[in-house]
């Protein structure tokens, strides 16, 4: 079948590099796609934003399957668009995706379904926000209540820092829209853990578990990125604890969103803060997360389109989801600057030498093709990811290709996965 994928980031061009191994292809397309993944299907010169000209585009290519990355297409309803027009899309309904582009509905089916979370409450006006984080005397977490592309949550261990930054977010809007409304919650402690799942509507599949590092500085400093690297699986998610968090956050929260009238359909992705009192709903992601999607698919070893069309016909308990027993490392290359201002159109060397070793893929995010040359074109510029028997053997394997990828004022992480390997004393 033909197949288009909707988006340009690393998380695309993971997804479109395991799209390409599938056997139920025939064509595959990628709009707008970047120098990535263009090595695996053919970009189309459409925006992530152009419902119209997709829909019109995959109709007149017959594609029988549209698969939507980003999460703002997601929340306009794109998938409602093309399910319309008879296509087969993977990906929940703009109603259902509103468990992550709306903070305040997402913390609702929480508290309606008994669904541990941090306690929280939502402000539409400054001075009340500003009054009821005055009267707390301990840490407070400040959310932007709309989309904030992973950077509109302040952990702030003072009142008086999350005054600063709900001023920044209501009065400064420095997210837009997605800030006229702050959610301020309790500060959680533990280990943060991704959960994603396959989700139809009634079966939930859990792929493996991968933990994200946020923040932009070594030992977790400084302020939240989109994700400076990922790893799978996350030692910190045993077993038991995984059993609990299905039974505890994944169940509910599918039955819940029945019961509301929003059944869910698509990737279910539950950030997850791991307590001494149980795992803690930190937010919901109603996609596949970037970077995490980067080790998840490199050790996925099933045919993701099968997976993908059992999810949109109700079918996934026809599924069984095979894995790679090696574990998988991401770390982000992000522009000098990231995130704030930083520099674009920075000539990128040494990709296809780090790819010469088999173990090594190097996913495009922020990248362009200029003059022939690839160059930096976004914040986050590319996500190395490595293959290895250990998360140790993994994580060296990663930066042995980022050691091998030079651009100017190039910055990366360089404690990704450590805590994984200080958890698995590997």
């Amino acid at each position: 079948m033909n197949v288009l994928l909707v988006g340009n980031g690393g998380r695309e061009h993971a997804i479109a590099w395991k799209l390409a191994k599938s056997k139920e292809i025939k064509k595959l397309y990628i709009a707008p796609g970047n120098p990535g993944t263009a090595r695996c299907g053919q970009n189309i010169d459409i925006g992530v934003n152009e419902y119209d000209k997709l829909l019109n585009f995959a109709k007149e290519m017959k594609v029988g399957l549209a698969i939507i990355g980003p999460e703002d297409p997601l929340s306009a309803g794109l998938i409602d668009m093309f399910e319309k027009a008879g296509i087969k899309a993977f990906g929940p309904s703009g109603a259902a995706a509103q468990l992550e582009a709306d903070k305040a509905f997402s913390k609702q089916i929480m508290k309606t379904n008994s669904i541990p979370t941090a306690e929280s409450r939502i402000f539409d006006n400054f001075q009340d926000a500003k009054s009821y984080i005055a009267s707390r005397d301990e840490a407070v977490v400040i959310k932007a209540t709309g989309l904030a592309k992973g950077k509109g949550v302040f952990v702030c261990d003072e009142p008086s820092e999350g005054i600063i930054a709900a001023e920044k977010i209501m009065e400064g809007k420095i997210f837009g829209k997605a800030g006229e409304k702050i959610l301020v919650e309790d500060k959680l402690l533990g280990q943060e853990a991704s959960i994603l799942a396959f989700v139809d509507g009634r079966n939930i599949y859990v792929m493996e578990s991968a933990q994200d590092h946020k923040a932009i500085g070594d030992g977790d400093t400084g302020p939240n990125t989109g994700g400076m690297g990922a790893y799978c699986p996350a030692p910190v998610v045993t077993e038991k604890m995984m059993d609990q968090i299905v039974r505890e956050i994944l169940v509910p929260t599918v039955d819940g969103m029945n019961r509301n009238g929003t059944p869910y359909r698509g990737i279910l992705y539950a950030g997850v803060m791991l307590t001494q009192g149980g795992p803690r709903v930190l937010e919901f992601n109603v996609r596949f997360g970037d970077p995490e999607t980067q080790p998840i698919l490199a050790r996925l070893k099933s045919d993701l389109v099968e997976v993908m069309l059992a999810t949109c016909d109700g079918k996934l308990d026809d599924v069984t989801l095979q894995w790679d027993k090696r574990a998988a490392v991401c770390v982000v290359m992000a522009s000098g600057g990231y995130p704030d201002d930083y520099e674009k159109g920075k000539v990128i060397t040494g990709i296809e030498e780090a790819e010469s070793d088999k173990d090594v893929m190097v996913f495009h995010a922020g990248t362009a093709e200029q003059d022939g040359k690839i160059v930096s074109a976004g914040g986050r510029v590319l996500g190395v990811t490595g293959l290895g028997n250990t998360i140790a053997d993994a994580k060296a394997k990663a930066y042995e290709g980022v050691a091998k990828i030079k651009f100017d004022k190039a910055y990366y992480r360089k404690d990704i996965a450590d805590k994984a390997i200080k958890k698995s004393k590997i």
